[in-house]
């Protein structure tokens, strides 16, 4: 029965688990990106440049050796507090690790907030999705089968994507247009949410030296355009929570309570949003893990000490506490396999 734990196949890993026991990029020290493949089709261009000297509309695509099948496509988009255009950088070790599993990976570029402004990165990771979808056959890609990931930002941007899929005023009009942005499943680590309470949670308050995200100047201002508490129903317009709906796909969300920069708050109010909505997602807490490294939260044994994890299934609405558990690929290779193979 364990479809109370996302579904069979990943409650088989719960099981085996419990028994056995620069901001905004996620990346560096402990637990850093494992080294990956070289992209099979690289610096591909998913919409034209916009403006001119950007580079925000590439994708990188890690194909599985071999393959001769349409495969699931797994996007990864990374963090960079909306300030520059890497998103794709890292996707080569989440590659690493889910091409052995049989997905292809799509490393993804979004625009930056100096490029464009909210809604700008929403259309951008949406027309990376209808890029792929159109051009699925020409990379073996299954255009059924399409997941997203990222971190930090790039965990907002998952969240976003997966939540608006049934939103057509979000859409946009960047590059390819006509097919669904919709995708089947998301894994968020430690995504923003609710940007207008951001700074009530943080561990060092702003007032005391602490990152402050109701600045003029702070990532979260400078993506919407304006100083956040001084436009409050644009912001409200950027938090994923508005967006939940019957039909959204099934979310999978990490979070460090030791987090300086994006409170656990964010990513603990996201899946509790869920919850209430009964909708079919999983909260991974881990108490002293911080802003990243993303990969820590899966390889690490310091970063993981005391994690736990809680779920919520859409079947009966069922729910399970907070239960001692120690999240590693495998545990993302199941939920994707699940809700996605």
């Amino acid at each position: 029965m364990l479809r109370i734990l996302l579904g069979a196949g990943l409650a088989l890993v719960l099981t085996g688990q419990m028994a056995a026991q620069a901001p905004g990029d996620g990346r560096g020290g402990r637990g850093s990106a494992p080294q990956g493949p070289a992209p099979t089709h690289g610096n591909i261009d998913y919409a034209p440049p916009e403006p001119a000297t950007s580079v925000g509309h590439k994708l990188d695509l890690y194909v599985p050796a071999g393959a001769s099948s349409a495969l699931p496509v797994v996007i990864w988009t990374g963090g960079s507090a909306w300030r520059a255009e890497n998103g794709r950088s890292t996707a080569a070790g989440v590659a690493a690790r889910l091409n052995p599993a049989g997905y292809i990976v799509a490393g993804v570029s979004i625009r930056s907030s100096t490029n464009v402004r909210f809604p700008g990165q929403l259309h951008d990771i949406k027309a990376a999705i209808r890029w792929l979808r159109v051009n699925a056959a020409t990379y073996r890609i299954d255009p059924d089968r399409i997941a997203i990931m990222g971190d930090s930002s790039g965990g907002w941007t998952t969240a976003m994507a997966a939540l608006t899929g049934d939103v057509p005023e979000l859409e946009g009009t960047v590059g390819t247009t006509g097919v669904p942005s919709t995708v089947r499943a998301a894994v968020a680590f430690y995504p923003p949410t609710d940007f207008l309470d951001m700074d009530r949670w943080m561990l060092q308050p702003c007032a005391t030296g602490g990152f402050c995200h109701d600045a003029t100047d702070s990532p979260e201002s400078q993506l919407i355009g304006c100083a956040i508490q001084a436009c409050a129903d644009r912001v409200r317009a950027a938090d994923p929570v508005r967006y939940i709906s019957a039909g959204d796909p099934p979310l999978m969300i990490l979070h460090g309570n030791s987090d300086p920069l994006v409170p656990h708050n964010q990513g603990e109010r996201l899946y509790m949003a869920l919850n209430k909505a009964c909708h079919e997602s999983a909260f991974i807490s881990l108490p002293t893990a911080g802003h990243g490294p993303w990969n820590a939260f899966l390889t690490d044994d310091a970063t993981r000490a005391a994690a736990t994890m809680r779920t919520t299934s859409a079947d009966g609405c069922r729910v399970t506490n907070p239960t001692p558990f120690t999240p590693t690929w495998q545990t993302v290779i199941a939920f994707l396999d699940t809700h996605v193979k």
